[in-house]
């Protein structure tokens, strides 16, 4: 408890001043969150970040993760990030010719899939803080998310009896997921009381239940990868805490979500 305590406080004195402050050093930090991510998905499926597979993967992830004020970086190359995609596709098909298939269709999926599941979702990262009343939304996700997952434990703890998802994550109750969406409807209650947010309260309690019940899929989501592939944490870089996909799963879905509802511009 008190290596996650300390773990906690040097973190968060890390990633809350890179939050306010936003601009390049956020899109640094999302750089780094994504590359580490990505190494521990890999190392996952006993697959080096260092091999060709791995270094096209990491191209292809710091190309999503090109923000709208620098896409013009990589435009100029003549490409856009979706021709990038479609080139790695070509890039992975003709490495199961020439690796005579040591490097399998499956694999290519889990690499493609892993991709766009860690730069979508910490490219989104940064388009919600770059948004006007971005550090606003990113707060929210943060309070969130933290109250899903506190309620959720806590809750499940008191109250749970009924399992969840027992195949996937044993420890999960149905009354304690509930409990987690409650604590997010509280939170988004005192966001709209106490800060800028703009939206109405009746929008606000709706996107607030369904931003909690998408973050605890997230952390199902992250639980399957790694009871698929049998590791307790998804990496060690965080001690007490396991790695960045254990603190960011469930972010991983709700940044995307907040865009694609349309509540920032």
């Amino acid at each position: 408890m008190k290596q996650r305590i300390i773990t906690a406080i040097i973190a968060a004195a890390i990633f809350i001043p890179i939050v306010i402050y936003g601009n390049l050093p956020l899109v640094i930090l999302s750089y780094l969150m994504g590359t580490v991510a990505l190494y521990e998905l890999l190392k996952m499926r006993k697959m080096s970040i260092f091999s060709f597979q791995g270094i096209i993967s990491l191209i292809l992830l710091w190309i999503i993760l090109v923000p709208k004020q620098y896409i013009k970086v990589i435009e100029n190359l003549g490409y856009t990030k979706l021709e990038y995609i479609f080139i790695a596709i070509l890039i992975f098909l003709i490495l199961t010719v020439v690796t005579k298939n040591k490097t399998t269709f499956d694999d290519i999926s889990f690499l493609l899939l892993t991709i766009l599941y860690v730069g979508m979702g910490f490219y989104y990262f940064v388009e919600t803080r770059s948004s006007e009343s971005g550090l606003t939304y990113i707060l929210y996700s943060l309070f969130i998310i933290w109250a899903t997952d506190s309620g959720a434990y806590f809750i499940g703890r008191a109250m749970g009896k009924n399992k969840l998802w027992p195949e996937i994550s044993p420890n999960k109750t149905i009354e304690g997921a509930l409990g987690g969406i409650i604590c997010a409807i509280i939170v988004g209650i005192l966001f709209f009381i106490f800060s800028d947010i703009n939206i109405s309260i009746i929008k606000l309690l709706i996107v607030s239940a369904i931003l909690a019940v998408f973050g605890q899929l997230g952390d199902l989501v992250e639980s399957a990868y790694k009871r698929h592939y049998q590791v307790k944490d998804s990496g060690t870089i965080l001690p007490g805490h396991g790695g960045i996909l254990d603190r960011f799963d469930s972010l991983l879905f709700v940044w995307p979500l907040i865009n694609l509802l349309h509540l920032v511009n």
